[in-house]
This record gives structure tokens, sequence and C-alpha cells, in this order.
């Protein structure tokens, strides 16, 4: 009899049969594998409960879960059981603060880490999540196709850093965009682009150096990133290393040939030249007034092979022997350009003024521009306040003034203002421009 009651006693507390449901309801949760040693019961609790859970019998996956920590309150798997109960209930907080405990720092857990980044993806936190995700691929690269989602995530994740970079960019929040250009770089550093990229950053920024740094970075990627190249280019350029920085332009002309790229190139190579001229051509930019022989230093520089086309007079110049400026004063002087006074000076140190200009600017123009052009000028209907048609300056400040070289102020001209190395250089600049760019 006692044995009959004590058989009656057994099956009545025996928890009934769980079998594995046939269509697991959450598929992408990581069954949390119990270490060596844990005692069978617990073993089967576990597997019963995480069936329960399979099949989203949430309530009777809970109980199992709970009896478990009920005797072992710090056990991850069953806190890790839990923390998915959680999930399944659309409760991420509540799951992530389950996870945490499963799996602290210092006893990585991979299940509970597996977790803890759908909880985040559950809450919207893609960073956090892939985080969590590839922290739980280094604890436990077995597990299947946990290395497939980190990947696609960190897909998306890199996706949405590199779209908050180029907004920030665009909007010049350059420390934003620099944070989230580093941290796509951290999740995908074989992209080219990203380090591209963030170099075009560091350069808007006003730090050349590290964006030279990082499109290099870019070449060593993909040595036919035609912008790094062009950005290597442009910093080069800006620091004086002409030939370094036709190298760079070359190359990404050899890749993708542009006009972009043609006429970096010839602004490279005009700049190399400028750089070779003499001292006193140099500062002329940086010259509150400059001289006659200054403007002429500067037409023949720029506009070189717009002169040399010109047909050349024999002239006869007095006074530039052993000047700086001999060679091109005598280059506009050929060309008709600029005046060569009656007694045959040049007269090189005279201070220039704004009549001079227009009437130097007028000359260069009538040697350089389109006749038909130049007539539509000098018919042009302007008023100007301090030089009426009568003033013998008249014909050379209207076609300064028509063709856009020189301009206004207000309706005024001011014949007699000294014209500063910066104006000098805008000026003939522009006429660059109207002689069609050639040099």
């Amino acid at each position: 009899m006692v044995v009959v009651v004590a058989c009656l006693t057994a099956c009545a507390t025996a928890p009934p049969p769980v079998t594995a449901p046939t269509t697991p309801q959450h598929p992408e949760f990581v069954f949390p594998v119990t270490p060596e040693g844990t005692a069978p019961v617990t073993a089967d609790r576990l597997t019963r409960g995480w069936y329960r859970l399979q099949a989203n019998d949430l309530t009777g996956a809970e109980r199992e879960f709970s009896a478990v920590l009920s005797t072992e309150r710090d056990f991850a798997p069953a806190l890790t059981a839990m923390g998915y109960v959680a999930l399944a209930r659309r409760q991420p907080a509540d799951a992530v603060t389950r996870f945490e405990a499963a799996s602290p720092p210092a006893r990585p857990y991979a299940p509970a880490l597996v977790g803890r980044g759908l909880a985040d993806l559950e809450a919207g936190r893609e960073e956090t999540a892939l985080a969590s995700l590839e922290a739980a691929l280094a604890a436990d690269a077995a597990i299947p196709d946990l290395a497939e989602r980190v990947a696609t995530l960190r897909v998306r994740v890199v996706q949405d850093r590199i779209g908050r970079a180029a907004r920030a960019a665009q909007a010049g929040r350059w420390d934003e965009a620099r944070a989230a250009y580093q941290a796509a770089i951290d999740a995908s550093p074989d992209a080219a682009f990203l380090y591209r990229d963030l170099a075009q950053v560091e350069r808007r920024a006003g730090r050349p150096e590290t964006a030279l740094t990082l499109a290099r970075a870019a070449l060593m990627h993909d040595a036919d990133d035609v912008r790094a190249h062009v950005i290597i280019g442009d910093v080069l350029a800006d620091r004086g290393e002409f030939d370094e920085a036709l190298a760079a332009y070359r190359a990404a002309a050899a890749l993708e040939p542009s006009a972009a790229l043609d006429s970096a190139m010839a602004r490279v190579r005009d700049r190399a030249r400028e750089a070779a001229l003499p001292e006193e051509y140099r500062a002329i930019s940086e010259r509150p007034d400059v001289t006659r022989a200054d403007l002429a230093a500067l037409i023949g520089v720029r506009l070189s092979a717009a002169l040399a086309r010109v047909p050349q007079r024999q002239v006869v110049i007095t006074d530039l022997r052993g000047h700086w400026a001999q060679t091109w004063m005598q280059a506009v002087a050929r060309a008709g350009a600029m005046e060569v006074f009656s007694n045959y000076t040049f007269q090189p140190g005279a201070p220039l003024r704004r009549s001079d200009l227009a009437d130097a600017v007028s000359r260069t123009l009538s040697v350089v521009a389109p006749a038909d052009i130049v007539a539509r000028w000098d018919a042009a209907p302007l008023v100007i306040a301090d030089v009426p048609p009568a003033h013998l300056a008249f014909p050379a400040v209207r076609r300064a003034v028509a063709s856009g070289v020189l301009r206004l102020d207000g309706d005024t001209f001011g014949l007699l203002a000294p014209v500063a190395g910066a104006d000098a250089i805008a000026a003939v600049d522009r006429l660059l421009g109207l002689a069609g760019g050639a040099r």
C-alpha cells in the first residue's frame, strides 16, 4: 500500500511531458546552453521552458524558468531565458535588464548578448544592437546565422552613419560629420570611400594634413578612387608642392578625364610658374598701391599667351635696364597693351592711378578681345558722374567699365585714386577671362 501511495504521489508531481514545437515562434532567439555539470533537473526545466517559449506559451515558459531561478538566482541561462520571455512580450527594457544580469562584462555569455542585441533592435537602437551582436559573435562564432545577422546589421548601421555624416558635412557641422564618418569607418574599415569622404570633411574644416593622410588611406583600399587623388592634389597644391600635386591630378585624369581636372592642372602649372617669379611679383597682392611696372608684370605673366598672338611692334624704351619687371614691360609695350611715353620712357616706378589702369585695360582689350565686342563696349550709353564724355579719359573708362573689368563706386569712377595690388590682380584676371583664359 505504501508503495502504491508513493507511486501515485510521484506520478502526480511529475511534470507533464513537453515536446519541441514543429514551428518555433521565435526562431531568432538563441537557446541558452547550460554549462557542463548542470543538474539534469535544471537542464530539463530549461529545455521545457524553452519549448513553451517557442510555442508562445509565455506564462508556462516563465514558470519553468522561475523555478530554476528560485534555487539558482544568478544562473545565466535562466536569466537569459527570462530575458527572451520579456522580449517575446515586447518589453525590451525589462529584457535588457535580464540580459545584462546574465552577461556582465567580466563573463560574456553569447546567448544573452544576442538577446540584448535583439532587444536593442526592438527599441530602435541599431548601433547598440550591433555592438552586442558583435560581442556575441566574438564569444561564440558557432551560433547559427549570427555572422550573417551581424554583417547585415553592420551594413544598415554604416549606411545610417554615412547619411548622418553627409548631412552634417553639408551643414558645416564638422565635428558631428567627423564623428559619424569615423564611426562608419570603425564598422567598415575596408571601405575606401569613407576615408575619402572624411578626408574631404577634414580639408573643409581646415585640417589639410589629416585630410592628406585619410585620402592616402583611401587609396590603400582602392587605388582607383578618383576623388581621393583629387583631394591629395588639392592639399599638395595648397602647400605649394606643385610637382606632387600635378602627379596626383594626372593620376585622377588617367582614371577619369574631365575638364575640371584639366583646369586644376592648368591652375597648378600657373601657380608653379608664379612661385618661380621674382619676390617683387609675388608681393604685388599685398601692396596698398602698385606701380606701372607691377601692372605690366601682371598683364605680361597672366596674359602671356594672348599677348604672344598679337602683332609685335618695335619700341624704344630707355628706362627699363636692370629692372625686375623689364621682360614684361617690354612685352606689354610691344603688344600695345600699355603706353610708352613720347620721351621713350615707361616710368616703371610711377604710382598707378585708376585712370592709368583704365588706359591699360582699354589698350589690352583692343588687342586681345574681338573687335565687334570692343565696338559694342565703346557704344555703351554710360553716365559716369566724375568722368564726362568730353574728358580725355572717358573712352578708356567707358570701355573698361562696359566690359566689366573695372567697376564704378556708385556712379563715380575715381580717376586719381591709387590702385591696390589686390584690385589690380582682380582686374587682370577679368581681362584674362575676356581674352578666353589663354595664358
